[in-house]
């Protein structure tokens, strides 16, 4: 772009929006071009800056009867400069969330219109229920991807398996199934995800475990999977410890079965002292340190408003925190080995069968714990009633009247009854038919 391009069409813009007033403007990613202006610090010039003038100037410029209406979207409010967010401009703010179980479900309505479903068999609340956290582009991606499924399955409609694998394949990722395993591997893994699992389901509190799967899928070798069963928006102190005890629920499996430690626990921990750290620092969940903040957050104008933390304690009290977070996890793993020890047998059941089956549901958790064995096809190969079989051939034996194979003396085929259609006009008389 030449110097003086931005501002000219900022000007040429709000030219042509005035002549063909009443109209709305709309500016997509504003953070782009409205990002805050530089400390002046250092030589050279940010042609950024001459467009974000040129359009304060324009938006300052309004009169109440010119009918124009300007509407911006960002996803960086905080990166805006705040000559936009002043009155007068973009005064009024107005946060788009993700969609409530109620928005998914509406999404849903409007993207299976382009496709052909089993409405018999496809419940769309029930994939909304099970879809926290989506948006609509992800729900859209759901619905594609079961329409490719069905497809490739020869299907008439898209049923319920469908959009559970799907489902699974967004918010797991791909089955890799290029990737070989061992069978030491593969049965550390089954603990593992079964000790995520188990510990889950014996929390108070935790959300209901939806499947566990030892298929790898991403980046990682097994998944198990909970979906709460309302919308959350705050936690309590109890269901954020129960979440750092199944976060070490596998690792605490891996050294009561195996008595050692793998690297397959790593994002786990990662995960588990993110949460204990901001126990500490954030939500003031510490006895020890008490209901306070540490760490205060800078706005570093000149490097491009990233947002930084710098320490605002002192030494002891840095060490105070590292220690609180330490026993915290420390005391999430205990918790874990308690649950694991006393239901050892659960565990072992579980294991065996995501050895067998390699993915468990919420309905096959529920038989593994009223000790039942589970009943059904190995790796989901049941074949669905909509679904298109192959053609098979299969071709008559050839029967006569001393019971051999061999074609008869004139070479052709017997003539019997059940062979024949009636309706046919060259065998109405051998049937006895009136011509």
């Amino acid at each position: 772009m030449f110097v003086g391009v931005g501002a000219s069409r900022v000007r040429d813009l709000f030219d042509q929006a005035k002549k063909s007033s009443p109209c709305i403007v709309f500016i997509d990613e504003m953070d782009a071009v409205g990002r805050q202006r530089g400390a002046g610090i250092g030589g050279g010039h940010d042609e950024r800056e001459q467009t974000l003038n040129a359009l304060l100037v324009e938006m300052d410029g309004f009169d109440n009867t010119q009918n124009v209406i300007v509407i911006a979207a960002t996803n960086r409010p905080d990166v805006l400069d705040p000559a936009l967010l002043r009155p007068g401009r973009f005064d009024r703010q107005i946060v788009v969330d993700i969609p409530d179980i109620k928005g998914r479900l509406g999404i849903l309505k409007v993207h299976t219109k382009k496709v052909v479903i089993n409405h018999r068999k496809v419940d769309l609340e029930s994939i909304a229920k099970g879809t926290p956290g989506m948006v609509g582009a992800d729900i859209a991606n759901i619905v594609n991807e079961a329409a490719l499924l069905a497809a490739r399955k020869r299907k008439k409609s898209i049923d319920m398996d469908d959009f559970e694998e799907a489902k699974d394949k967004v918010m797991m990722g791909v089955q890799r199934k290029s990737m070989i395993l061992s069978d030491e591997e593969k049965e550390v893994t089954a603990y593992h995800e079964a000790g995520h699992a188990l510990v889950a389901i014996k929390t108070k509190g935790a959300d209901p475990v939806h499947k566990i799967t030892i298929i790898p899928r991403g980046r990682a070798l097994g998944v198990t999977m909970q979906l709460p069963m309302d919308e959350k928006h705050g936690y309590t102190r109890n269901y954020v410890e129960g979440r750092l005890a199944i976060l070490m629920g596998g690792r605490s499996a891996e050294m009561l079965i195996f008595d050692q430690m793998t690297t397959g626990a790593g994002n786990d921990i990662e995960q588990a002292t993110q949460i204990a750290r901001k126990m500490v620092t954030e939500w003031g969940m510490s006895d020890l340190l008490g209901p306070m903040t540490f760490g205060k957050k800078n706005e570093e104008v000149f490097l491009g408003r990233e947002i930084q933390s710098s320490r605002d304690y002192s030494e002891v009290t840095a060490r105070m925190i590292d220690e609180e977070i330490s026993r915290i996890v420390r005391d999430s793993q205990r918790l874990a080995d308690e649950i694991l020890r006393k239901d050892i047998e659960i565990l072992h059941r579980m294991a065996k069968e995501l050895l067998k089956y390699e993915t468990i549901d919420s309905k096959d958790l529920d038989k593994i714990l009223k000790g039942e064995k589970l009943t059904r096809p190995l790796n989901g190969t049941s074949v669905s009633k909509n679904q298109k079989r192959p053609r098979r051939r299969y071709q008559r034996k050839r029967n006569t009247k001393n019971g051999s194979n061999h074609n008869s003396s004139n070479g052709k085929k017997p003539l019997h009854k059940k062979d024949v259609n009636p309706k046919t006009p060259t065998t109405r008389k051998k049937l006895g038919a009136k011509p």
